[in-house]
């Protein structure tokens, strides 16, 4: 075995023991403290659990994080800004997770965050080239990595509504990340070690997540954002507009859900991040569907995300977009067969498969009397 995967595997070893060990005790200081998920059924709130449960689960994922840089990180100003930016997130998520506040005070703790990373850390995304053509974005970098890292933050926080949803979407990003880095001999560097880390640290969770879930991230599953984030402008910030593309499609489950949002709760004359239950996830449910079945369904498709994301940057570029493309045309036809956007596109394609049932019965009965 080379020094690379073994040092590879106690990574994730690591973590992974201490994040699993450390959700235990996460529970009972959710009790304690009150961060606690208390099921309601009215039309604002969108539980489908029938038991209180504890959140915390974001901060056993923190915790973790830590041991693991400290046993294997790397130090320096971009790590740093890393650490304050990661812990002002997660004191935000718990303070949340205690005692709701307003959506406009979580923003600014995730704008705080965000800027420790881009005028502290120097992480950011500077320029676009592709096709020839090169995009330098001055002294627009800033506001747009700003605006990167807190879109990516509330994606992930946005999507975790079933037990083990967005532990295993983030595990997905965290592993597809590590294959890519790891093929093309960057183990070593300050990425690919986050990554690995952070791998370890959310399949811990995970582990009490899975349904039937015994702790939930809470809030803090604005940490898996913001760390999906920051990793993703450390790895593709690069010149190719295709770095860039990559992990967007690989969290392509979590960006296009929360795009449906915003549309179906624009078109209902709503606030964007208002909550409902018209996500893909309530979709899925609502087909009859169980819990579990539902978070695997959508496991799987976020893996063909990931897999297509892996031939493109490491096998061949044109089966990941064939991949790319079979993926889109599933989620178009999921769209229109559902409410997941709005109402009309269920009943039009309903009204239109009727006609055709139609069609096809008049066709038979034609037959029959031929005959």
């Amino acid at each position: 075995m080379s020094p690379e995967i073994s040092n590879t595997i106690k990574i994730v070893l690591v973590t992974f023991l201490c994040s699993a060990i450390i959700m235990p005790f996460m529970k009972k200081i959710a009790f304690h403290i009150g961060a606690i998920d208390i099921p309601r059924a009215d039309e604002n709130h969108r539980h489908i659990h029938t038991k209180t449960i504890p959140k915390l689960g974001g901060v056993g994922i923190f915790l973790a994080f830590l041991v693991g840089y400290m046993l294997f990180g790397i130090q320096s100003i971009q790590m740093n800004s890393i650490l304050i930016g990661s812990f002002i997130i997660v004191l935000t998520g718990i303070i949340d997770d205690i005692k709701p506040v307003r959506a406009g005070q979580k923003f600014i703790g995730q704008v705080l965050a965000a800027c420790v990373i881009v005028f502290y850390g120097g992480i950011l995304l500077n320029n676009i080239t592709a096709f020839g053509y090169s995009l330098d974005f001055g002294i627009w970098s800033y506001p747009l990595t700003i605006i990167f890292i807190v879109a990516c933050t509330n994606i992930i926080n946005l999507i975790d509504g079933l037990d083990g949803l967005s532990g295993g979407i983030s595990s997905i990003f965290f592993l597809t990340i590590g294959i890519i880095g790891f093929f093309q001999g960057r183990s070593g560097t300050l990425v690919m070690i986050l990554t690995f880390i952070m791998l370890g640290a959310t399949l811990g969770f995970l582990l009490h997540n899975f349904y039937p879930a015994k702790i939930f991230c809470g809030d803090c599953a604005m940490f898996l954002g913001f760390m999906i984030a920051v990793i993703t402008l450390l790895e593709f910030k690069g010149p190719a507009l295709t770095s860039l593309f990559v992990p967007l499609m690989i969290l392509g489950i979590p960006i296009l859900d929360t795009l449906f949002a915003i549309i179906r709760r624009t078109l209902k004359h709503q606030p964007p991040f208002a909550p409902d239950k018209e996500h893909m996830h309530h979709q899925l449910l609502g087909m009859n569907f169980s819990q579990r079945t539902t978070v695997l369904i959508i496991y799987a498709i976020d893996i063909l995300f990931a897999s297509a994301s892996i031939f493109y940057t490491l096998k061949d570029p044109v089966i990941g977009k064939i991949l790319y493309i079979l993926i889109f045309i599933i989620v178009a036809w999921f769209v229109f067969r559902t409410t997941v956007i709005s109402p009309k596109n269920k009943k039009v394609v309903d009204n239109l498969l009727d006609k055709v049932e139609e069609t096809i019965r008049k066709d038979k009965k034609q037959k029959k009397q031929e005959k």
